[in-house]
């Protein structure tokens, strides 16, 4: 029946038994097929193979037209131009240092994958040669120029450029007419040729992580309409020139980071009492020589770091203030409280960062020797640390180098790359005295130093569009001009027609790309991904952090006895309903909505802006509308959404069917949040879960240097959206799926890692743990994009008592399929010497270890 259709080509699915080579199939159907005219054109598929050189067989096949050799050890590829009717071929993750110049030959080539190999350059004369060229890939290698007649591949629709050392985009990519896709992210370019957004054909552009002057990255991340806007706007009037730093004051409780920042921001030391330190976050803003400051200050009670992630961006001056005066040489946690656990953070959130170390209280200090001895200390301590991680980085790339198989580790050494190339720049300590004018003011002058210093700032002047500054400053001048609310929340469309009246005529997207800018800055808020927030502004960042104030809070038991009576009464709540929930609160980090409610309306009113009874509403929310508060502590990952579970009532009606039902007269539960980083047990958790078990399936995710904080309370929230029933524990958390359970937990010891098990399946049938495991991974890593300097690598212990050994898993590839991984491991050498061990049960052995057991 199908000798009537000879041009078709055909791809075939081979299932192996083992010791049987999959090529040998493969080699088996094409002869049959092509002895019966069906096959003239062939996928040939030599991944996974270890090959050095091309197979004789694959020479001498012209019919091959799609070619992969995908995780080999090739250096070069001779004689692959003898496949000229190769239209695909792929070698990723190969070890090619120079570009294979042989495939210029390859003139029917229309999809070439070169990604993941070490490639530190491409000599010209290539790309004119492969006309019919439309997808290249060659990120994450060692570019630092490409070659000026890539611009020849007329028909190229997609370019991947990603993780390379490209500086600059230059007329090779600019002259490719017919580009749609182009990925540039993680490169070290400071500028984008406005000429590449005139092609109209682009649709897809990404640049993250690249340091851009211009556009800047806050453009960039609006995506392409926004930076052809940014673009077009150039294009009207001369530009201005913005010199502004985001300066985050980070330290301990009590170290004195607001009688540091109010000294700086009002140019002379200012005192700040005990009772007025800092709840949550506090802004300000200060103009100094032309620099414009924002400062962030945050507190350093450890309750309130569940908010940090929000605010810590890129690229801005961390100030870590240490406390000199408690500071103890010899005491290693005084380090790791003061000093270690601020720059380890900082640098897996932000890892291109540059840290000031500032010492207070050194008037508190026995005498000036004493202070030098600490700054010595802190000094040499931090360059240790530094030091130890560069060599647990190189430490663990030397580890997947040695392994039989290191392509199957390729991502996670090309992580690693990544990580090892971020460069956290940490200044030296300045002592100081924030009681003396003069101590202030040469930390001032020092401070102006460094953001000038083009080493160390490359980009803190951004040039800009006339019209950014002209929104920024119709913005400020409508606060001034009290036009807004005093709390600063306005909707989108009156903050547009306001804006518009006051720069005239302006196309609205182009408005929206403006804000969008100004919230990455921190001027205003738009949170435009949230729905329930997607037409409210932020005017006044600083009454978000109000509003975050009211929950997020060191005394929020004691803010909840405090609700007066007469508030209680406009909840139908009464006194003992307080009582409850203040216990709720501090026994089980449970938080009513009803209570939320109240504490809202309470602040508000102290604030005098509770006479709006629609504004209060929208803010605290009702009985029957979630409120935007509670919309913004779900969105960032700080609470729950929960439902506080009651007994069995044994009172209750029978249900019959096609009988109504009524209920017996207990009222329903309460909604109410769950914030698990203030549960201080996991006594609820081991109690469901039993005693672990031997034979439970076991998997580790080591983290390196370290479980970030904040970092499984998030994974809780992300894994209690996917499964139930769950139970949550301080340090632990078991959800459900069929009845089946899976509990995580984290070991925060010296060796971080996250721990996924399961109870062994007495059926053997593994797929639903699988799925399950699987699924707590992804979450993992979805997280693990918020903290670029952060590694973590999979492992399985073993299940035999007394034995450390574990199996550490292969990258992934993204697939979701456990046998998937058994398909990698067919590839490795197990030795084995046990008497009596056939082959076939050797691979039943490698096969089990790769279903974790």
């Amino acid at each position: 029946r199908e000798k009537s259709r000879p041009q078709m080509a055909y791809e075939f699915s081979v299932h192996t038994t083992a010791g049987k080579p999959e090529a040998t199939y493969i080699r088996l159907i094409n002869k049959m097929a092509q002895r019966n005219g069906l096959l003239q054109a062939k996928i040939a598929d030599w991944s996974k193979r270890k090959l050095k050189v091309l197979p004789q067989e694959v020479l001498e096949d012209i019919n091959i037209f799609s070619l992969n050799l995908e995780r080999n050890r090739f250096k070069d590829v001779s004689g692959i131009s003898k496949l000229i009717n190769l239209k695909e071929l792929t070698l990723s993750r190969n070890e090619f240092v120079e570009f294979p110049s042989e495939i210029q030959f390859l003139v029917n080539l229309e999809k070439l994958y070169l990604n993941q190999n070490k490639i530190q350059s491409i000599p010209e004369e290539i790309f004119p040669k492969l006309q019919k060229l439309e997808l290249l890939k060659l990120s994450t290698n060692r570019l630092s120029k490409l070659p000026t007649d890539l611009r020849c591949c007329k028909n190229l629709l997609h370019l991947g450029l990603s993780h390379n050392y490209l500086k600059e985009l230059t007329e090779a990519v600019v002259g490719l007419p017919s580009l749609r896709e182009l990925y540039v992210d993680n490169n070290r370019l400071s500028e984008l040729p406005a000429e590449l957004f005139n092609n109209k054909s682009l649709v897809t552009f990404r640049a993250a992580s690249n340091r851009l002057r211009e556009p800047p990255d806050e453009v960039c991340i609006g995506g392409l309409k926004q930076i052809r806007s940014y673009f077009k706007q150039l294009k009207l009037s001369q530009p201005d020139f913005v010199r502004r730093v985001k300066t985050m004051f980070l330290g301990s409780s009590m170290a004195g980071k607001s009688t540091l920042c109010r000294s700086l921001k009002d140019r002379q030391p200012v005192m700040v009492d005990v009772k007025d330190r800092t709840v949550g976050i506090e802004i300000s803003e200060v103009q100094i020589e032309g620099f414009r400051f924002l400062f962030w200050d945050f507190a350093g009670q450890e309750e309130y770091y569940l908010t940090h992630h929000v605010f810590i961006t890129p690229q801005a001056l961390v100030i870590l203030v240490i406390d000199l005066a408690s500071y103890n040489i010899d005491d290693p946690q005084s380090f790791k409280e003061k000093v270690s656990f601020w720059i380890n953070n900082v640098m897996m959130r932000v890892p291109d960062s540059v840290i000031l170390p500032v010492g207070t209280h050194i008037d508190k200090c026995r005498d000036d020797r004493e202070v030098q001895e600490k700054k010595c200390d802190i000094g040499d301590k931090i360059k240790d640390m530094l030091a130890k991680r560069e060599l647990m980085l190189d430490q663990r790339r030397k580890n997947i180098d040695d392994k039989i198989e290191p392509k199957l580790f390729s991502d996670q050494s090309n992580k690693l790359d990544q990580v090892a190339s971020y460069s956290l720049k940490c200044l030296d300590l300045v002592p100081i005295d924030c009681t003396n004018y003069k101590d202030i003011e040469q930390l001032q002058e020092k401070i102006l130093d460094f953001v000038q210093d083009i080493e160390t700032f490359p980009n803190v002047v951004k040039k800009l569009p006339h019209i950014y500054q002209a929104v920024e400053s119709a913005i400020e001048d409508l606060i001034k001009d009290n036009q807004f609310p005093k709390h600063g929340i306005v909707s989108l469309t009156q903050l547009l027609t306001d804006i518009k009246q006051k720069v005239g005529k302006l196309d609205e997207d182009d408005l929206k790309g403006i804000l969008r800018y100004l919230h990455y800055i921190g001027i205003i808020v738009w949170y435009e991904e949230i729905p329930a927030l997607s037409e409210t502004v932020f005017v006044k960042p600083s009454f978000l952090i109000t509003l975050f104030k009211i929950i997020v809070r060191l005394d929020l038991k004691e803010q909840l006895e405090c609700i007066p009576r007469e508030l209680l009464l406009t909840e139908n709540s009464l006194v003992k309903d307080r009582n409850m929930w203040a216990e709720d609160f501090h026994s089980k980090a449970t938080l009513h909505s009803t209570a939320m409610r109240l504490l809202v309306k309470m602040t508000l009113q102290k604030g005098n802006i509770s006479e709006d009874e629609d504004f209060v509403e929208e803010i605290a929310g009702t009985r029957h509308e979630k409120s935007k508060l509670l919309s913004l502590l779900e969105h960032f990952e700080i609470c729950l959404p929960a439902t506080p579970t009651k007994a069995l009532n044994p009172q209750a009606r029978e249900f019959v069917p096609h009988q109504q039902w009524r209920k017996s007269g207990t009222e329903a539960p309460t909604k109410a949040c769950l914030f698990p980083s203030l549960l201080k047990h996991n006594s609820t958790v081991s109690r469901m879960w039993g005693e672990d078990k031997l034979t439970d399936v076991r998997v580790r995710i080591y983290f390196l240097p370290e479980i970030p904080h904040g970092f499984f309370h998030r994974l809780i929230i992300k894994a209690c959206s996917l499964y139930a029933p769950y139970w949550v524990g301080q340090e632990q958390c078991l959800v459900m799926c069929n009845a089946k359970p899976l509990l995580f937990k984290q070991n925060c010891e010296e060796d971080q890692f996250i721990e996924i098990r399961y109870r062994r399946p007495e059926d053997n049938k593994f797929q639903q743990m699988w799925d399950m495991i699987q699924a707590i991974i992804q979450k993992i890593k979805t997280l693990m994009e918020q903290w670029p300097g952060l590694c973590q690598h999979i492992c399985s212990p073993c299940t035999v008592p007394n034995c450390s050994a574990d199996y550490e898993w292969t990258d992934l590839s993204g697939s979701d399929d456990i046998y998937d991984m058994y398909g990698d491991l067919r590839s490795v050498k197990v030795r084995v010497d046990l008497p009596g061990i056939s082959k076939d049960v050797h691979c039943c052995i490698v096969q089990d270890v790769a279903r974790g057991s």
